[in-house]
């Protein structure tokens, strides 16, 4: 029995130390991890302890019970979608936790087992909410095309593919510790990121239109409408009544409102600082979606607007730089 114990509690602390880093981000933020959601942590621990009792109970020689176990337990979690290394350790801890366990029978793989592997994710939670991330992690949705037709998105029309992706994952011949949308959309970032810092110097003062012309909340929709006619633009930021930015109003915004309308539809505005690098608004100017974002200053008035048409500008001629030197 003090053989056993001994290995029991670091075992039991290792369990224990495992679920907890996992869901608690860890050293490595483990977070975002697909192991360490709260499936695999609470499913994990669970299965991987009712297949160590029910092994117990059938195999009386300790060390191929052990064997035996984790094995089992790793194939329950693999069939399940429930994989969770330390759930090797309640597997373990069923087989040879001593009296106490044995006792328990098929109660330890709820109590203390399932019932701990629960407060864990709880803490895992609230851990995350405090430090401003979040948890259980959602993976990245998959890009589609707004306009609903069977061409990619315009951001995947270049660079690297899926198929590029999968025949990577494929060379290194290791299950990778991430989703395949979530690699793929860290990827995408970092391509961006290596984007901004070598067009770095370029500043949306540098680029954004001056001259902006715009509504205030006072004004009809028929006059917004005129606006955008007139100056051949498709938004227009709106001004509240003490000339800060509220909102912005555009072609799809005007159609979308009813005809006797009176009031502008005014929709949330896309901002940016003046000191912002101009190659961040690419996200958001190939969206789809938004045709501007407004530069504003601390206080919330509008110095100007970054157009597509600013932005491919400004691309094109880092283009033809690049190239001539």
């Amino acid at each position: 029995p003090s053989i056993l114990n001994a290995l029991l509690n670091p075992l039991s602390r290792a369990q224990n130390h495992g679920s907890s880093e996992t869901a608690q981000g860890g050293p490595r933020r483990r977070g975002t991890s697909p192991l360490a959601q709260p499936w695999p942590i609470v499913g994990g621990n669970t299965i991987s302890a009712l297949v160590g009792v029910a092994v117990a109970h059938i195999i009386s020689d300790p060390l191929l019970a052990v064997g035996l176990a984790v094995s089992l337990a790793i194939l329950a979690m693999s069939l399940t979608r429930s994989l969770h290394p330390p759930g090797g350790a309640a597997a373990l801890t069923a087989v040879i936790g001593g009296a106490a366990v044995a006792r328990a029978g098929f109660w330890f793989p709820l109590v203390p087992v399932a019932i701990n592997a629960l407060i864990l994710v709880g803490l895992g939670v609230v851990f995350h909410r405090l430090a401003g991330r979040r948890y259980p992690h959602r993976q990245a949705p998959a890009p589609v095309n707004v306009h609903e037709t069977r061409d990619p998105p315009p951001g995947l029309r270049v660079g690297f593919t899926s198929a590029d992706i999968d025949a990577a994952v494929e060379k290194f011949n290791e299950t990778l510790d991430i989703s395949r949308d979530d690699l793929d959309a860290l990827l995408r970032e970092v391509e961006h990121e290596a984007l901004v810092r070598q067009h770095g110097a370029l500043r949306c003062a540098d680029v954004m239109s001056r001259d902006v012309i715009t509504v205030t909340t006072r004004e009809t929709p028929e006059e917004a409408r005129r606006l955008l006619l007139q100056h051949n633009i498709r938004t227009l930021p709106v001004l509240g009544a003490d000339g800060r930015l509220v909102g912005q109003v555009g072609l799809r915004e005007l159609a979308a409102a009813p005809a006797d309308a009176k009031r502008l539809p005014v929709a949330a505005a896309i901002t940016a600082k003046a000191a912002d690098p101009v190659m961040t608004l690419l996200p958001r100017l190939t969206d789809g979606l938004s045709h501007i974002v407004i530069v504003t200053d601390e206080e919330g008035h509008v110095q100007g607007v970054v157009s597509q048409t600013d932005l491919l500008a400004t691309v094109a001629q880092s283009l033809a730089h690049e190239t001539v030197s």
